[in-house]
């Protein structure tokens, strides 16, 4: 088998995603794999009806989620022990950004966090559902326990 040369990992910053993150951390050292940390600003458009659906009401808004996102990552990254250049934010769909990043920067294990989800919740789907069905590399879901 071989090593994963490139990880990333997904983060929501929920609770355990210091978990998910050691995890990561340890087959990244394990592998001597890349490791990029990702986090992705879930749009979702505030519309101003005069404009219609498609124009944002707040974009400052948008700025400054990602601005938060960016310090919480960068803070997540220093505490790894993981380089700047190496985390990413991006607006939009999760499930769809986090294939997209993976496919363009040559990722081969993509690790995240799970809280199992069933029922409606497992019918509406969920990231690491999404994840495992479309992405083309491994993915590592990490099961965290419920609080």
């Amino acid at each position: 088998m071989q090593a994963y040369r490139h990880i990333l990992m997904a983060t929501d910053f929920g609770a355990g995603s210091e978990i998910v993150a050691r995890r990561a951390h340890d087959l990244a050292q394990r592998n001597q794999a890349k490791l990029t940390l990702l986090h992705v600003v879930d749009y979702m458009p505030i519309a101003d009806s005069a404009y219609g659906p498609a124009v944002p009401f707040d974009v400052e808004l948008s700025d400054e989620l990602v601005q938060t996102a960016k310090r919480r990552l960068l803070s997540m990254a220093q505490d790894l022990g993981v380089a700047e250049s190496d985390c990413v934010v991006e607006i939009g769909s999760p499930k769809v950004e986090v294939i997209r990043i993976a496919e363009e920067n040559g990722v081969d294990l993509i690790v995240v966090g799970t809280h199992g989800k069933h029922g409606l919740q497992l019918l509406l789907g969920s990231t690491s559902s999404s994840l495992l069905h479309y992405t083309r590399c491994d993915v590592l879901a990490v099961r965290l326990k419920k609080d």
